[in-house]
């Protein structure tokens, strides 16, 4: 009769020990998580950033390949600065990869 729950609890302990470990990794990726995209960097300036590697593929294609990230970054360029306004696509590509 003992010898049952013997085998019972040696086989439940690791389980909830692995739970628990599992819980404290998770929670720290979480956080980790979190706190890496709670940096100072303002919600125009990670648009203008992630806008990076397709302004430079429109510079490189001479203005022929666009997307919906690099026409977001245009349209927050020129609402920022009245110089951007006058700008030509290209000129404004070229500035976002010096960012």
């Amino acid at each position: 009769m003992i010898r049952p729950l013997l085998l019972c609890a040696l086989f439940i302990l690791p389980a909830s020990a692995f739970a628990s470990s599992f819980a404290g990794t998770s929670a720290g990726a979480s956080s980790a998580g979190s706190s890496a995209s709670s940096g100072s960097t303002s919600g125009d300036d990670k648009v203008l950033l992630a806008a990076r590697d397709d302004a430079a593929a429109f510079v490189a294609s001479d203005g022929q390949l666009r997307s919906a990230r690099l026409e977001a970054a245009l349209r927050q360029l020129r609402e920022r600065d009245a110089a951007a306004v006058r700008a030509d696509d290209l000129a404004l590509a070229r500035r976002l990869l010096a960012l």
